[in-house]
C-alpha cells in the first residue's frame, strides 16, 4: 500500500504517542503546578487551566481559526486578563498545561518508526496547543525526531489540521512532491481532512475508516 511513495507524514497523538490530552473534569492541575514551584491556590489554578482549555477547545474546529489558531498564552490572557497574572505564573501555568497534554511514545512505536525511516522520508505535521519544547524533548529521547526530516507544530506556526498548510510546508521544506506523499493519522477530520485538501494520499490507523482514505489498518505498527 505504501511501496509507491518516497515520503511519510506521520500524526503524532493516537498514531504514535499515546496517553495524551489528561484535561479531564477530575485532573488536579495544581500538583503540577505546585510541583513547579508555583504559590496560587489549588482551585485558581484548576480554574485558570480549564478556562484555557475550554477557550482552546471551542475554536479548535472552527474554520476561522484553522490559520490563525490562538496560543496557549493567547487564551490565558484571554480568560484571565493582561495584567492578572504574572510573567511568572503565566509561564508555570503553560507549562503545567504542556505536561498534562503530552503523551509517551510507546517503544514498538518508535521502533517501527525507526524501521520505517530505513525505507521512507519521514517527516511529521502535528497539532498541540502548549509549546513544542517538551515533546521534541521527548521525541529525542525516543529517538522519532532525530528520523525525521522536517516537522510542522501547530503551537509554533497557528495552524491547525485540517488546513492543508501544515502538510505543504513539511514537503515543501523536505523538497518533495506531493504525489511522492503519502499521511498517516487516526483523524478523518484532521489528518484525512487535511491531506486531501493538500491533494496527498492518507492511510487511517486506530480504527478510522474512510472511503476517501487510500486504507485503514489498525495501528502504525501493522504497517
Amino acid at each position: 500500500m505504501i511501496d509507491k511513495f518516497s515520503t511519510i507524514l506521520l500524526d503524532m497523538n493516537d498514531t504514535f504517542m499515546f496517553g495524551a490530552d489528561r484535561f479531564g473534569s477530575n485532573e488536579d492541575y495544581s500538583i503540577v503546578y505546585h510541583q513547579l514551584g508555583g504559590m496560587m491556590e489549588s482551585v485558581r489554578v484548576n480554574q485558570l487551566i480549564q478556562s484555557a482549555y475550554a477557550y482552546l477547545d471551542i475554536r479548535y474546529p472552527d474554520p476561522q481559526y484553522r490559520e490563525s489558531f490562538p496560543s496557549l498564552r493567547e487564551a490565558f490572557v484571554s480568560v484571565e486578563g493582561q495584567d492578572s497574572l504574572s510573567e511568572m505564573d503565566l509561564e508555570l501555568l503553560i507549562e503545567t498545561f504542556a505536561r498534562h497534554e503530552l503523551g509517551f511514545v510507546p517503544p514498538e512505536y518508535a521502533t517501527a518508526i525507526s524501521q520505517l525511516s530505513q525505507r521512507f522520508r519521514l517527516g511529521l505535521v502535528i497539532d498541540i496547543w502548549a509549546p513544542k519544547t517538551l515533546w521534541i524533548e521527548t521525541l529525542n529521547q525516543c529517538g522519532v525526531f532525530s528520523v525525521c526530516e522536517s516537522a510542522s507544530f501547530s503551537s509554533e506556526c497557528g495552524i491547525v489540521k485540517p488546513s492543508p498548510l501544515p502538510f505543504l510546508n513539511v514537503l515543501e521544506e523536505m523538497q518533495v512532491n506531493r504525489q511522492d506523499a503519502v499521511v498517516i493519522g487516526d483523524s478523518v477530520r484532521r489528518d484525512l481532512g487535511g491531506a486531501t485538501a493538500a491533494g496527498i494520499a492518507c492511510i487511517l490507523v486506530g480504527g478510522a475508516k474512510h472511503p476517501s482514505a487510500l486504507g485503514s489498518v489498525a495501528n502504525l505498527i501493522d504497517i
